[in-house]
């Protein structure tokens, strides 16, 4: 926690958002998680804030103590973020994975239909339902790029529901354009082979186009 706290602190960037999973376990208490995120938090916040939805990792009651660090927990929500001018809509789905209580409809849905929309969901197993509905990007994570892979970043078991180009990096699905994580952490078991943790920065540009590098 420390060293992430200390990697984000050298990165210059206007929005943060987390897709979810807070602790390594998915189960007993998560009094130890929330202390280490209340560290990190103070790395996190910057001119627009941090937004977030939970994973499959992480409990409703989790909530209110995020949310007293400064990160905006999206439930089935939107936010828009507003800037020169121009808005943003960032929406944010409940697990679709595990508990899959996601509602993408209502999460979108006061949204005017010509903004742009970028969508966080814990799993990218939800992009053909997200491009129907008119999302332009897709953030998310929740396979951790596979997290014990073959050489050349092939991941041998994914945890989600779609093809395996769509589990790390960015990828295009018909209109919309996405980014899987592999995110800082790891699940069940303590290691990565081939495919390392993550900080991303995504880049927005006026004309459309959308750019990620970690």
């Amino acid at each position: 926690g420390q060293r992430l706290g200390e990697i984000i602190q050298t990165l210059h960037f206007d929005l943060c958002v987390i897709t979810g999973d807070f602790r390594f376990m998915t189960f007993f208490d998560y009094e130890k998680a929330m202390a280490d995120m209340e560290t990190l938090a103070v790395s996190l916040q910057c001119e627009h804030g941090v937004v977030s939805i939970l994973g499959n990792h992480d409990f409703i009651e989790m909530v209110p103590l995020l949310e007293s660090m400064g990160i905006r927990v999206l439930l089935n929500e939107a936010v828009a973020i507003e800037r020169k001018q121009e808005k943003i809509w960032i929406a944010g789905v409940d697990d679709c994975h595990f508990y899959q209580v996601h509602d993408l409809s209502k999460a979108l849905g006061e949204i005017p239909a010509d903004g742009f929309k970028i969508l966080l969901a814990h799993s990218p197993e939800l992009m053909d339902e997200a491009e129907r509905a008119g999302v332009q990007y897709y953030l998310s994570g929740h396979t951790h790029g596979g997290q014990i892979c073959l050489p050349g970043n092939i991941p041998i078991i994914t945890n989600a529901k779609c093809p395996r180009k769509f589990v790390s990096g960015s990828w295009l699905y018909r209109n919309m354009a996405g980014y899987t994580s592999r995110g800082t952490g790891s699940s069940g078991l303590p290691v990565r082979f081939f495919s390392p943790p993550e900080i991303t920065l995504h880049t927005l540009h006026s004309h459309g186009r959308v750019g990620a590098r970690s």
